[in-house]
C-alpha cells in the first residue's frame, strides 16, 4: 500500500474547504501532517488532543474521506463512546464523497450500504467488511478487520468516572489489536476528562 503524502492530502481538504467558501487553518493543517505522519509511519499509532471546539473531528472525518479517495481498499472503523457519536462522523465522511468533486467517481452504483451507521464505496472486489463502520465501545465488534480504526471520543464523563469504567474502557480497547491489520492504523481523537485519563503516555 503505498503512503499518503501531504501534497495529496493538503489538495484534497482544500478542494473541500474551497466548496465550503473558506481556507483550511493553519492548526488544520498541522493536525493533518500528523494523520498523515502516523498514517505512514511505525507504529502507525496516534494520540489527537486539541482545544475543545478545534474542529479536530471534523478534520478526521475530511481524512478519513481523503485516505478513502487515494486507498479505496481501505476498511475504516470508527468507535465513540455512544454509537449515536460514532455515526456523526459516519455521516461526515459520507457527506464529503457525496460533495466532493472528486469523488464522483467511487461513489456505489447502487447504495446498499449507504447509511448512517455503514458506507460501501466503489473498490476492489472480494473485500467483506465495509468502507467505512460505526460502533459505540461497548458494540459488538468481533470478527470485524480494520485497516484505520479511529477512536473519536470514547473518554468521556460516561465512560471513565468510576475505576471500574475505566479499566472497562481500557480492556475494550485492548481488543481493537486484534481486528486491526498487520501494517493498519489506530488513530485516538479526544480530551481527557479524568486525571487518570486513558490519554496518559
Amino acid at each position: 500500500m503505498n503512503n499518503l503524502t501531504i501534497t495529496e492530502t493538503f489538495d484534497f481538504v482544500n478542494a473541500w474547504n474551497k466548496i465550503l467558501g473558506f481556507e483550511t487553518p493553519k492548526h488544520h493543517k498541522q493536525i493533518l501532517e500528523f494523520l498523515v505522519d502516523v498514517l505512514n509511519n511505525e507504529p502507525r499509532r496516534g494520540l489527537l488532543t486539541a482545544f475543545r471546539h478545534s474542529g479536530k473531528s471534523t478534520v478526521v472525518g475530511i481524512f478519513a474521506a481523503c485516505v478513502l479517495y487515494y486507498r479505496p481498499e481501505t476498511r475504516i472503523l470508527i468507535l465513540s463512546a455512544e454509537s449515536g457519536l460514532s455515526s456523526r462522523m459516519v455521516s461526515h465522511v459520507k457527506n464529503i464523497l457525496e460533495n466532493h468533486p472528486w469523488c464522483s467517481d467511487i461513489l456505489p452504483d447502487v447504495k446498499k450500504e449507504w447509511g448512517t451507521h455503514k458506507i460501501t464505496i466503489k473498490r476492489p472486489i472480494g473485500i467483506r467488511e465495509p468502507s467505512v463502520i460505526c460502533q459505540g465501545i461497548s458494540g459488538n465488534i468481533t470478527g470485524m478487520r480494520s485497516d484505520l480504526i479511529i477512536c473519536d471520543d470514547v473518554e468521556v464523563p460516561n465512560t471513565c468516572n468510576t475505576l471500574q469504567k475505566r479499566n472497562n474502557l481500557r480492556e475494550r480497547l485492548r481488543e481493537l489489536d486484534f481486528i486491526l491489520s498487520p501494517r493498519g492504523t489506530m488513530i485516538f481523537i479526544g480530551t481527557p476528562h479524568t486525571k487518570d485519563t486513558i490519554y496518559q503516555v
